[in-house]
């Protein structure tokens, strides 16, 4: 009988076990459905490196990836009567909302005899799966680490024998729609595609995985592996990563290992608590930052300007901290951000300017090609001390001496804050106490960080002891 591979997050064709499983009863029609409500949220940027990356994905599927545009349930209930289906095979999804669409979905579909039949997930090992031995979840990473690499994960799977696809009728909207938002993604995009996505690997591997320990975090450096884009999209299996990386034994393979942990941590997070994608994690830390001017009731107006404008300063790149000011103008002109910068900046938002992480965790969503909720999101929370991390709220991030540490020629400040280019090696790094720092424009520091670190902490140890009274009082 013939069957359907709705294709959302696991846009490729190797190392897909729910193409052999579809495979295995027959031939397939893949499709992949534009979903109206997803697709307005994603955003220009996401939307154009997942137009690209369907539109790469069907060139692999020799053009019989048949895309569509509307409610899924109604899409493929058509699609199972056009062809005469008998299941709708997928890759299980774990976020909140794709968890009720995939429920709406099967329903639908059960009521018409149909199957809908979820294999693998887009991890190598599904959240949910690591647990203590007492079937309690972890709450810290390290603990976690330990017990995901204990648990292991399958081998790669193979590709399915005697492939059989079915040809489907073209949707040229909806096609229309994918190569309009490439046209229109205010970024360059990277190659799209499996087969990108497995060249950069191989680059990555014979290049730079030898010194990956100790170069990961130099934004200055090519020495990330900058597959997350990839990876988000399902263009590459962290399964066939971790697979090539088993032959490898060395610090920097297994600092590699660990930053794929993370990835999968933090969807079990989100998997096992599906309210942290927007609420602290950690209850009654509000007071921690500044409402925003539009919750406010009775604020100076003045005092609500100048706070939106400070957030304005921090999205545009100008808050006077280069470190800081390089990394979210590399955002916005790439979709792009080294992961140190990355925490950089949401530690300034929310210790220096007292803002919400989940303002902050928007705008990267916006912005980012590799937006994915959770690693997002927690990592936003970890930053700002309501999420996983043990000890979190009193870890300020001096954006200054990351900079001197992480940055110490000045070479990634000079190459996106054009303004500094004139300072020579660490000097980029506090443009004030150079005779010269601000000579071609670079605005002064929005915000004292010496003052706001000690206002920050202030905050902390009063919502800590605020918590401590209330549990004394039961």
């Amino acid at each position: 009988m013939s069957s359907i591979l709705w294709l959302r997050r696991d846009l490729r064709r190797s190392d897909h076990p729910a193409l052999q499983e579809a495979a295995a009863g027959g031939p397939v029609l893949p499709v992949f459905v534009i979903e109206p409500r997803l697709w307005e949220a994603a955003g220009p940027v996401r939307r154009g490196w997942l137009a690209a990356t369907v539109l790469a994905t069907r060139d692999a599927f020799d053009g019989r990836l048949l895309v569509r545009a509307g409610r899924p349930d109604t899409v493929l209930t058509a699609l199972c009567g056009e062809h005469a289906v008998s299941a709708v095979h997928y890759t299980r999804e774990t976020t909140p909302w794709a968890v009720r669409r995939d429920d709406r979905v099967a329903a639908t579909l059960h009521e018409r005899d149909i199957d809908m039949v979820a294999t693998g997930t887009p991890y190598a090992v599904g959240p949910g799966l690591v647990t203590r031995d007492s079937g309690q979840s972890y709450k810290v990473f390290t603990p976690f680490s330990r017990a995901w690499r204990s648990h292991g994960w399958p081998a790669p799977a193979p590709d399915p024998q005697g492939l059989q696809l079915i040809d489907g009728a073209d949707d040229t909207d909806a096609l229309t729609t994918l190569k309009q938002a490439v046209q229109d993604c205010p970024v360059p995009l990277p190659d799209a595609g499996e087969d990108a996505a497995r060249a950069r690997w191989a680059e990555f591997l014979h290049d730079s995985i030898g010194l990956y320990d100790e170069d990961r975090d130099r934004p200055d450096l090519d020495g990330t592996s900058r597959l997350s884009p990839h990876l988000k999209v399902g263009a590459i299996h962290p399964r066939t990563l971790l697979h090539d990386l088993s032959r490898r034994r060395s610090r920097s393979a297994d600092r590699f290992r660990t930053e794929l942990a993370w990835r999968e941590f933090y969807a079990d997070v989100l998997w096992r608590a599906p309210e942290s994608a927007w609420h602290d994690m950690t209850s009654g830390m509000s007071p921690l930052y500044d409402a925003p001017a539009h919750a406010r009731r009775d604020a100076d107006r003045d005092s609500d300007d100048n706070a939106e404008e400070l957030v304005r300063a921090w999205q545009e790149g100008r808050t006077g901290y280069p470190l800081v000011d390089a990394g979210m103008r590399q955002l916005n002109a790439t979709g792009w951000m080294h992961n140190r910068v990355r925490m950089v900046t949401a530690s300034f938002f929310t210790k220096d300017l007292h803002r919400w992480w989940g303002e902050g965790a928007r705008y990267f969503m916006e912005h980012l090609i590799d937006g994915d909720l959770a690693s997002n999101n927690h990592g936003w929370q970890w930053v700002a001390g309501t999420g996983t991390d043990a000890a979190p709220f009193h870890r300020v991030f001096n954006p200054v001496r990351q900079g001197e540490r992480f940055d110490p020629d000045g070479d990634y400040v000079r190459a996106w804050v054009p303004e500094l280019r004139h300072l020579n090696g660490a000097d980029v790094h506090a443009p004030w106490k150079h005779p010269e720092g601000h000579a071609h424009g670079y605005p002064a520091p929005v915000v004292d960080h010496d003052h706001e670190r000690r206002d920050a902490l202030g905050r902390y140890e009063h919502v800590r002891a605020s918590k401590a009274d209330r549990g004394s009082q039961r």
